[in-house]
């Protein structure tokens, strides 16, 4: 079976071709949890890239950011108040500071796409709660991501969780499909309307990342053309998993 498209143009895999987004899926998820593991107070980010550059070369994968419309690095590190897409670089971690990690990997010409946030040592609650939360918001979105569920149910269950615990859900930036591209239909906002959207079938593979600030959901991006920022210089957020919609439930194509 070939990949084929429905009416939106979403493209449907095969069994086969998601057997093949979960070794992507997986490498994606180890080298982020040994990214992880290594953020302490006084680590640069540009060490955390270095750490992600080892981790994928040695399990024989490419980094699916790597030179994806020029980016620079092949993980994303967002400190504090950026939402995503921080380039790694000097910047030394600090005390009580949170980091969102976002990485991609690429296999046999597949994307697996995943993201979470962590505290570098010890954290006040206000920081430890936000962190709860989008990790939360990403367990309610995939949760809803069921065979007859529409899309606008999966982004009204990942905004519903959201405001209910007093944060913003951000606008400019959503939850995407994937597969041989990083980014495919359909868009998957983090925000909708239950009833609303694309039927999920079984094949469709897709993205869901939260991102949610502490205060205004406006963003704006920083000089480096990369880095997105909330307008108000509060913290920000971020979990991702790539799933694949199955008669059985959503399955996680990157948990280790």
């Amino acid at each position: 079976m070939t990949q084929i498209r429905h009416e939106m143009g979403i493209i449907l895999k095969s069994p086969r071709e998601i057997g093949q987004m979960r070794d992507a899926g997986r490498i994606a998820a180890a080298v982020l949890d040994a990214v992880a593991k290594e953020v302490r107070p006084g680590i640069t980010t540009g060490e955390l890239d270095d750490i992600a550059v080892n981790g994928v070369k040695k399990r024989g994968a490419e980094a699916s950011f790597k030179g994806y419309r020029g980016y620079p690095a092949s993980i994303c590190t967002s400190v504090n108040e950026e939402v995503v897409h921080g380039i790694p670089g000097r910047r030394v971690l600090n005390e009580g500071e949170i980091v969102s990690l976002d990485f991609g990997a690429l296999v046999d010409g597949f994307h697996g796409d995943a993201a979470l946030t962590v505290g570098v040592g010890r954290i006040t609650a206000e920081a430890q709660r936000i962190i709860d939360a989008a990790r939360g918001a990403l367990e309610a979105g995939i949760d809803a991501a069921k065979i007859g569920a529409r899309l606008g149910d999966v982004s009204a269950a990942i905004q519903a969780y959201v405001e209910a615990r007093g944060f913003s859900v951000v606008r400019e930036y959503v939850g995407h499909g994937i597969g041989r591209e990083l980014h495919e239909d359909p868009q998957v906002p983090n925000f909708g309307i239950p009833g609303e959207g694309p039927l999920l079938q079984k094949g469709m593979t897709m993205a869901l990342e939260p991102m949610l600030n502490a205060g205004v959901l406006r963003t704006r991006v920083a000089e480096d053309r990369w880095t997105v920022v909330t307008a108000d210089g509060k913290l920000s957020a971020h979990f991702e998993h790539t799933i694949a919609i199955d008669e059985n439930g959503p399955e996680i194509l990157t948990k280790l």
